[in-house]
């Protein structure tokens, strides 16, 4: 009776555990199935026009993805990505610290594939593109956590080391300042004539009392004429 009633029991035991051990495989697996990847061939630091291609994975059966916001990470300037290929009727707006690609919904359960190029990688080893991935019916998922163990990890591009002599240059969106054109010359002010005119010459009641001194010896001069005369 005892061993009768025992195994039972131990298949009970073992049944349970396969049970257990089979829903932790797939809760662990679960974040995996949805989630943004992006990759390039052969990406390398300080590289230039370098193409990016993007899959975010659609995880609703009830609407499809329509709009993709991508923050930049440091050392990309908004202005210096380009959308490549895309969905039909997509296209890309620069932002403040980002792009948006977005556009008529996707079929329920497509993937959104694209692709930037982009000017000039950073020198870094490796790049986060914190990603907001928005559907039709206004679900948003937000893939920016980095680092390992997240349930919503941003997308990752690792790079390889810079080429030998390779120097980062200037985003597009932030030009070499030119240098100030001159201002034009205005005209002296009636003020400043009179000013320039007592620092350069003599001061104006020295002039006036100059033309005031020959007037009066004119006139000595023709009294004096005349008395000689009469």
């Amino acid at each position: 009776m005892s061993r009768i009633t025992a195994l039972p029991r131990a298949l009970r035991r073992t049944g349970l555990a396969t049970s257990v051990a089979a829903a932790a495989v797939v809760l662990a697996a679960g974040p995996a199935f949805a989630h943004v990847e992006v990759e390039s061939e052969g990406a390398q630091a300080l590289a230039k026009n370098v193409r990016l291609g993007f899959e975010a994975e659609s995880e609703s059966d009830k609407a499809g993805i329509s709009e993709l916001k991508v923050v930049l990470p440091e050392g990309i300037a908004p202005a210096d990505v380009k959308l490549a290929d895309g969905p039909k009727g997509w296209k890309l707006t620069a932002g403040s610290d980002g792009y948006t690609v977005k556009g008529p919904a996707l079929p329920v359960g497509e993937n959104a594939e694209y692709a930037v190029t982009v000017r000039q990688l950073p020198d870094a080893k490796e790049l986060a593109f914190k990603t907001l991935q928005t559907y039709s019916d206004k679900r948003v998922d937000r893939w920016i956590e980095i680092g390992e163990g997240g349930e919503n990890p941003a997308p990752m591009l690792k790079l390889k080391a810079a080429a030998p002599g390779a120097k980062p240059e200037g985003s597009a969106s932030s030009p070499e300042k030119a240098a100030p054109s001159p201002e034009p010359s205005k005209p002296a002010s009636a003020d400043e004539s009179a000013k320039k005119d007592d620092e350069g010459g003599l001061p104006t009641g020295a002039w006036i009392g100059i033309g005031a001194t020959v007037v009066v010896l004119a006139g000595v001069s023709v009294y004096v004429v005349r008395r000689r005369a009469s």
